[in-house]
């Protein structure tokens, strides 16, 4: 039997021990297995407490079981879910009563999300902003993942390729009569006009910024400065945690250390580098090479002195605020961005409420991304081109802007994931957790 079409189960819950786990189970034998653990099939969609046995009549578990028939499932198949007891024993029980069924085997990653797609339930972008939901970190991308998981960019591909459907059969009924000029004139003009609103429309989604899809990632601040100013307790302060060891000494930071934020719902990796000096140590040398070169990536500096009347040492094009620490060892005033005590927590709130504000310029208006992929950026670009080809050819050939609009046509198929993308099927699915 062909992978596909073999039944697969998997633990979607946490992992065990816990109180309760939910097993999932899909595809032809799922009835048939759930029939004979459980005795009984119960009503769709409505739960029923049963005592769970093994072929061999011994008992696995107190249960509760769920049957979801096909089409009407998250998979499109039959689904059935078990609800047990989450120890570990249980589970190994229930899995040795499933491996006594042939043609039934563990879900590999993303699969149960594969046959979902692959079964109509949910289009590639859907699929994605699934995955999205699952990794989110923080409640807004928790909020963006949903949105593209409820059709926001599936459902606007969608519209485009209908709008270019009808067009493309203007401009060909137009071929068909070509020999009559007034009617092959009043079929053009409307799928002109149809093509424009059209291009406009993609090019103003795509002329956004890409922030949406920076919202996956989030906002990247570097922690720089020369050694021994005070960047791992900055860094402790911020996590509210130790997550980098404080020294006296200079030099302790030789690696860039990373901590992941949640700032007011925006994902923030604040990275701890090492001191930028000049030293002959070639440990402390790659860490400053490191600590370069991470300060060059970031998307914001936070350039740490202890001194009052301190120049900053990076210049870049990306923000660089001045931030004077120790201001609990020496009160005088001085003309940095921000003066704070790492130390005691002085200025750390004023600093947390500009970073806060910063992430809100950079990522954004929250309700304004509709890419959040590079895969989907790629894709729509191509679309984009297709059609302002399609226009430029209809005052010149309608047969070739008609072929540029199958083009434009086939680009948000492979968006959607309907048409050739057997190739990159497996790179997204493969992303997903096993049992999702």
């Amino acid at each position: 039997m062909h992978p596909r079409e073999q039944t697969i189960f998997a633990l979607s819950s946490g992992r065990a021990p816990s109180a309760i786990a939910v097993v999932r189970m899909s595809g032809p034998l799922a009835a048939a297995v759930l029939s004979a653990l459980a005795g009984k099939i119960p009503p769709p969609r409505m739960a029923a407490r049963v005592l769970l046995h093994g072929l061999d009549g011994q008992p696995i578990d107190d249960s509760v079981v769920l049957w979801f028939p096909g089409p009407a499932s998250a998979t499109g198949e039959n689904v059935a879910e078990f609800h047990v007891h989450g120890g570990r024993a249980v589970l190994a029980s229930l899995f040795t009563g499933f491996a006594d069924f042939e043609d039934v085997r563990a879900a590999e990653p993303g699969e149960f999300t594969r046959r979902a797609f692959e079964n109509g339930k949910l289009d590639l972008t859907e699929a994605e902003g699934l995955d999205d939901l699952i990794h989110a970190d923080t409640d807004r991308q928790r909020r963006q993942a949903l949105r593209q998981l409820k059709g926001l960019l599936g459902d606007r591909a969608r519209d485009w390729r209908a709008r270019i459907i009808e067009a493309s059969a203007l401009i060909e009924a137009g071929i068909d009569f070509s020999d009559e000029g007034d009617v092959s004139a009043e079929l053009i003009a409307p799928a002109r006009a149809k093509l424009v609103a059209l291009s406009e429309e993609i090019a103003e989604v795509l002329a956004a910024q890409g922030k949406a899809e920076r919202l996956r990632d989030g906002l990247v601040v570097a922690i720089a400065g020369p050694p021994n100013v005070g960047k791992s307790t900055l860094i402790n302060q911020l996590a509210r945690r130790e997550v980098a060891i404080v020294s006296p000494h200079a030099g302790t930071t030789r690696d860039v250390i990373e901590v992941q934020l949640d700032l007011d719902g925006y994902p923030v990796t604040v990275i701890d580098t090492a001191g930028i000096r000049e030293t002959g140590d070639p440990v402390e040398q790659e860490g400053v090479r490191r600590a370069r070169a991470r300060a060059a990536e970031a998307d914001l500096v936070l350039w740490l002195v202890d001194a009052p009347g301190a120049a900053p040492g990076h210049e870049a094009a990306t923000p660089v605020w001045t931030v004077r620490n120790k201001i609990d060892l020496d009160p005088e005033q001085s003309d940095t961005d921000f003066e704070i005590s790492a130390d005691r927590g002085d200025g750390i709130p004023a600093l947390i409420s500009a970073l806060v504000v910063f992430a809100q310029d950079f990522f954004g208006p929250e309700e304004g991304g509709l890419i959040i992929r590079d895969r989907q950026r790629n894709l729509l670009q191509q679309t984009a081109a297709s059609l302002q080809r399609s226009i430029l050819m209809l005052e010149q050939s309608e047969e070739l802007a008609a072929e540029d609009l199958r083009a434009a046509a086939y680009a948000l198929g492979r968006l959607l994931g309907r048409v050739d993308v057997e190739d990159i099927l497996g790179v997204i699915f493969q992303q997903f957790c096993i049992g999702k």
